[in-house]
């Protein structure tokens, strides 16, 4: 939400990542029964992503803000800065990006997953043929790559799928007479994973569209936050890939990380999958995708991991989830959101979140363009236990309003004005010794760019944690340690 300062609040999450017009848009799905008419970020996970970004909870009053310091919240684009502490009594956090950001610009736009409806027949035109109208598109994409980047490009959370159209039921057993692959090839991989990731859909006939998941010890389910909200308002199931349905219960969600957690009621006896250290991973390693993209069940992709640490903004309307994702270039669609990413060993090592697609003419998506996006394995760990234990799963704060449209190298912090503070009185800021102007140009030994990349940076890490700062001060750099706040204080 922004007000008539430009200036952006948010509920102890970051904002959307927008530090200028060359900020990538927000959104990990793109729809859902109780979500926006407009599709948002579609997400890679095994299942289409739910309505639009809707907070799980009662927000969290905010802590040392005065309601009346400044005007009322105004619904329209997002403010030029963000904060990563408690909104202010009254306040709802920002929406999405400016549609500049999401429709053309050089970042591709982040959209969770919404249930995609079903495809429908479409009457043959004359004129070009449509592989010649896609070859068009893929190489205006490359020849304007050098120009300023992705043209039309749009990163978004897969959504849900529509069933697949097929003349039978699908079964995704391995046949007995299937010849058994030696257990570190993808094909071995594959076989001992794929009975534990699960697809996740609504009991009501009312919401079609289907996600994916993994199940862990104790018999939960792990899935996106944004799949759960597409499919939890009739109620949910899982199907196993033998066939085998059993109900399921939300223990917790986690908007800011786009996690969530389900209690089987009727679990089938399959190996838990375990989770992995993503920070041993490195570029260049072998990843594998299992989930049900586009209503297609048990469906195994591979690749290597392309990147790390990749700042993704995913979700709308105050339900923004920060990332500092794993990207992978193993093909993810609507249907794969909440799905496992593993590694050679089976370990999980990212829950997929969102994908990268290119807009059509009429604003569909185009589907995987090998450019998924995943939550790596050590947040999504800690994030789950979290919601195991307590059903919530605050994240790390530091009590500062950033600029988001600061055009140097690193996070601004806003300078106060009309009566608000921007360094929250008491807050992790205040206590290191942070104040309105410093620009933290290094966190936790990572070096900052902007403030997207910082507030995906904390997000990473928990409540309470310590991490020393680097700040440029009247030119002059500094060093000081904070203790991350949490947002639900």
């Amino acid at each position: 939400m922004t007000d008539e300062t430009g200036r952006r609040d948010i509920h102890g999450e970051a904002e959307d990542p927008v530090t200028g017009p060359a900020k990538p848009p927000s959104g990990p799905y793109t729809g859902s029964a109780s979500g926006p008419a407009t599709a948002p970020p579609a997400s890679p996970g095994g299942m289409s992503p739910g309505p639009a970004w809707s907070p799980i909870g009662e927000q969290p009053a905010a802590s040392g803000w005065n309601p009346s310091a400044g005007p009322g919240p105004v619904r329209q684009t997002p403010s030029s800065h963000t904060q990563t502490w408690a909104v202010p009594p009254g306040l709802r956090n920002p929406g999405p990006p400016p549609d500049a950001v999401h429709s053309t610009g050089q970042w591709p736009v982040f959209t969770p997953g919404i249930p995609a409806e079903e495809p429908q027949q479409r009457p043959r035109r004359n004129g070009m043929p449509l592989w010649a109208v896609l070859l068009l598109v893929m190489v205006v994409a490359a020849g304007s790559a050098g120009v300023g980047g992705m043209v039309g490009a749009s990163l978004v959370a897969p959504e849900e799928s529509p069933p697949p159209q097929s003349s039978g039921a699908l079964n995704n057993e391995v046949p007995s007479d299937v010849p058994s692959r030696a257990p570190d090839t993808i094909a071995g991989v594959a076989q001992r994973v794929s009975p534990s990731v699960v697809s996740i859909r609504s009991t009501s006939p009312q919401l079609s569209g289907n996600g994916s998941g993994f199940v862990i010890e104790g018999n939960y389910v792990v899935t996106n936050n944004h799949v759960v909200d597409a499919v939890r308002r009739g109620g949910i199931e899982v199907v196993y890939s033998d066939g085998h349905v059993s109900r399921a219960e939300v223990v917790g969600a986690a908007a800011s990380s786009d996690l969530a957690v389900l209690k089987l009621a009727d679990p089938l006896d399959v190996e838990p999958l375990e989770f992995g250290d993503s920070d041993e991973v490195a570029v260049g390693d072998t990843v594998i995708a299992i989930g049900a993209p586009l209503g297609l069940d048990g469906t195994v992709t591979s690749g290597i991991v392309s990147a790390l640490n990749r700042p993704v903004t995913v979700g709308e309307d105050g339900q923004e989830a920060y990332l500092s994702a794993i990207q992978t270039d193993a093909a993810i669609n609507p249907g794969n959101s909440g799905g496992p990413l593993v590694n050679e060993q089976g370990l999980v090592i990212g829950v997929n979140s969102a994908i990268a697609t290119m807009s059509g003419s009429s604003g569909e998506q185009s589907g995987s363009i090998g450019l998924g996006f995943a939550i790596p394995s050590n947040q999504a760990s800690r994030v789950v236990e979290q919601l195991i234990e307590t059903g919530e799963a605050p994240h790390a704060v530091i009590g500062a309003i950033l600029d988001l449209r600061y055009p140097e190298q690193g996070a601004l912090i806003m300078e106060a004005g009309r009566g608000a503070e921007t360094v929250m009185r008491g807050g992790p800021a205040d206590q290191a010794g942070l104040r309105p102007g410093d620009v933290i140009v290094e966190f936790d030994g990572t070096t900052v760019r902007d403030a997207t990349q910082l507030i995906t940076l904390i997000h990473t890490k928990a409540p309470g944690d310590r991490v020393e700062v680097r700040y440029l001060r009247n030119g002059r750099e500094h060093t000081t340690t904070l203790v991350l706040g949490s947002s639900n204080d």
